[in-house]
């Protein structure tokens, strides 16, 4: 097989974001459990990811435009690059390690993994095509396969500060994803994703009421997520259940894991029978609006009997919520790929994931803020709400005329 078939171009862009997925959760985790130990409040947490998220938004924005300008491949390639300097960056002195300095490297993060992610998901409309359900296929097994590593990341990240400490694992990170790099400026065609048409500025803002619905459905669905998992969750578990970090990172590992598993299935899952054979067809924004409605009541009955048995309720829920959300972002992330214009799809995409960034940027400050003064039951409560707003957004998306069912 050619290195320059798109079966080829998609592994490669694949394997690049497998290896800057593992890196990003566990550079999350260090972070979370390191400046916890430090004795850092909820909310203080939760500001050193104010950045990172907050460039997410811009990095979508605009890295869409510059992607379908200069090709994927820069756009790609240069979030590798950006990740391992902010990774270079946290092995200082300990005392170096203040709130701004560690604010300014993870705003070089949220950078980075924005730009790969919108790489990573734009070039698919470039290498595969609708028929057959290949671009659902394709999209659902990229997305499933990176959430699972980034919930290996969560545990590596865990395990690393235990076995090696904060520096040390940074700098082994930075090691392994600069030889990344340098494989991908070998390997990645040039022309992926490049608009044939030079689109202007301006046209970074979507004007398809599809895409701004499904953006606007995406903000709501992450930010009711990361309303209890960025901040919430493995404070509560430290605290409250007084676990040990690595089984605080080997759990959040599991949950996203499973999350990644069940994304990957989607297309068997979501798919929505014909009348009278085998076959299946593509889901549709209906389909995102009843799997939100369906997830929105997870976390509202977690919330009324948390007090009861805290740990079960959490393990046990936290499982069912993941498996439903990770249907619902599966349809949401096909739904995207397929709106998208084909020419230059990275504006539409860059568009999506700047509402998805934004999402989480509210969602991690209200996790440390909603926890800190309300505790856990008050964060699955506001997750509930957010997750219901996604599905009444979603349930005012019209299907696109050039769309159909496969």
């Amino acid at each position: 097989m050619s290195l320059h078939s798109p079966v080829a171009q998609y592994g490669i862009v694949t394997a690049n974001y497998w290896a800057f997925t593992v890196t990003d959760g566990a550079l999350r985790m260090l972070v979370l459990l390191f400046f916890h130990q430090l004795g850092y409040s909820p909310l203080e947490i939760a500001m050193l990811f104010l950045l990172y998220e907050f460039f997410g938004i811009v990095t979508n924005l605009f890295g869409g435009w510059l992607g379908a300008h200069l090709g994927l491949k820069v756009t790609m390639n240069l979030g590798l690059a950006l990740q391992v300097v902010a990774l270079l960056m946290l092995t200082v002195d300990p005392s170096w390690l203040s709130v701004a300095y560690v604010m300014l490297a993870q705003a070089l993060s949220g950078i980075a993994k924005d730009l790969n992610k919108m790489s990573a998901k734009s070039s698919i409309k470039s290498l595969t095509q609708e028929k057959d359900g290949q671009m659902y296929r394709w999209v659902a097994l990229l997305t499933g396969s990176k959430n699972a590593l980034k919930g290996a990341g969560f545990f590596v990240g865990a395990l690393l500060l235990e076995l090696v400490g904060f520096a040390d694992a940074m700098l082994l990170m930075a090691s392994v994803l600069a030889v990344i790099w340098l494989l991908s400026l070998l390997m990645l065609q040039s022309e992926i994703g490049k608009a044939k048409q030079k689109n202007k500025f301006r046209e970074i803002f979507s004007k398809s009421q599809p895409i701004n619905m499904l953006s606007a459905a995406r903000f709501f669905l992450f930010g009711a997520r990361d309303i209890w998992f960025v901040v919430a969750l493995p404070l509560y578990l430290a605290t409250v259940l007084q676990w040990e970090h690595t089984a605080i990172g080997a759990y959040m590992a599991f949950w996203i894991i499973g999350y990644g598993m069940v994304q990957a299935s989607a297309p068997a899952l979501t798919g929505i029978k014909k009348g009278g054979d085998n076959g299946s067809r593509n889901p549709t924004a209906n389909t995102a609006k009843l799997l939100a409605f369906t997830l929105g009541a997870i976390p509202f009955l977690m919330a009324l009997f948390l007090n009861k048995e805290p740990q079960w309720i959490l393990l046990i829920g936290l499982v069912i919520f993941g498996i439903v959300f990770a249907l619902n972002s599966a349809v949401h992330s096909y739904l995207i790929v397929s709106y998208a214009d084909a020419d230059g799809a990275s504006k539409d995409v860059g568009f999506y994931y700047m509402a998805n960034a934004a999402g989480r940027l509210v969602g991690t400050l209200l996790s440390g803020y909603v926890y800190q003064v309300a505790g856990m039951e008050a964060c699955l409560m506001t997750a509930a709400v957010f997750v219901l707003l996604a599905g009444l957004l979603a349930g005012k998306i019209r299907q696109p005329a050039s769309v159909t069912a496969t």
